[in-house]
């Protein structure tokens, strides 16, 4: 019997939430959509897989016996699907460089231009990424390597260099009352909606909350952002504020919505990470030495 990887990443979000509606959020499908995928599974299997009731969803026996193995699949899946297309990429010479926002900021073009010099005939292959991965294709094997901003879910599995550290600031629309200041104190914006990237982004989403640092006071939720674009239309728009690094007032530049820096909150840091393996690929070296030359320089 040939099962689709895809339901069983859908029936794994649904046993693990217990509940189709934050399933479907986290997987950006419909509810609808994810009840039919469901029962495909089950049909596939001749098993019912969930106990459907207004408390959510449980697992039957079958359930439980299918979710054991779930995990070990999808890994196995992942692990040669990376492999797959790692061989491909280095047999025609491209270094796929997974990247979030701007990258490694005015560092990223000398990052390229010196893997060039290492790696002549190479070619780098940039690809952004959603808010939704802050591992820009990482985790799941769509790049080699990537530039991103810590902190990053799933670290344990990666091998990390921080290249950067900046401040982080504070977006606001440009009519907002504290726009006016040179900067402003993070308790000042305790009370403020803020624009989030998606709950699925684990740890990433909370830091840019700054939720270890609001002396607990809780966080309101104005907006939830996927990519800078709808990050910046949000706070334009008054849906809420946000933290973001210095940078963001350099590349991101709009009339209603300005930049200022905030005092009392942890800098933002940038890294190259790679995945943990016996053996780092020697592109991926090339590449990692280039980041930490270009940025210790």
């Amino acid at each position: 019997m040939d099962i689709d990887t895809r339901l069983l990443r859908y029936f794994a979000a649904v046993a693990e939430e217990g509940n189709l509606t934050r399933a479907a959020e986290r997987l950006y499908v419909s509810q609808p959509a994810l009840t039919k995928q469901i029962r495909q599974l089950e049909t596939q299997l001749g098993a019912e897989l969930f106990v459907r009731s207004r408390a959510g969803m449980s697992l039957t026996g079958a359930g439980e016996a299918l979710v054991e193995h779930t995990g070990a699949v999808l890994t196995a899946w992942e692990t040669a699907l990376r492999a797959t297309r790692g061989a491909e990429a280095r047999a025609a010479r491209v270094l796929r460089v997974g990247f979030v926002a701007s990258a490694a900021n005015e560092f990223t073009q000398p990052i390229l231009a010196d893997f060039a010099r290492r790696r002549p005939g190479w070619r780098v292959q940039l690809r952004g990424a959603e808010w939704s991965d802050p591992t820009a294709g990482l985790a799941g094997g769509e790049v080699d390597v990537a530039l991103l901003r810590l902190p990053v879910p799933g670290s344990g599995r990666l091998r990390l260099e921080v290249l950067l550290t900046e401040p982080r600031w504070v977006a606001l629309p440009a009519g907002h009352r504290l726009a006016g200041r040179d900067e402003v104190p993070f308790h000042e914006l305790y009370d403020e909606p803020f624009v989030a990237v998606p709950a699925d982004a684990e740890g990433w989403r909370d830091y840019w909350l700054a939720t270890e640092e609001r002396e607990g006071h809780p966080v309101r939720i104005g907006a939830v952002a996927h990519n800078p674009d709808e990050w910046l239309n949000a706070i334009a728009q008054g849906q809420g504020i946000s933290l973001t690094p210095e940078a963001t007032a350099r590349f991101y530049q709009r009339p209603d919505v300005v930049y200022r820096p905030v005092t009392g909150v942890s800098p933002s840091r940038v890294g190259v990470a790679w995945a943990r393996t016996e053996e780092t690929d020697a592109a991926v070296d090339a590449f990692v030495r280039s980041c930490l030359a270009v940025c210790s320089g």
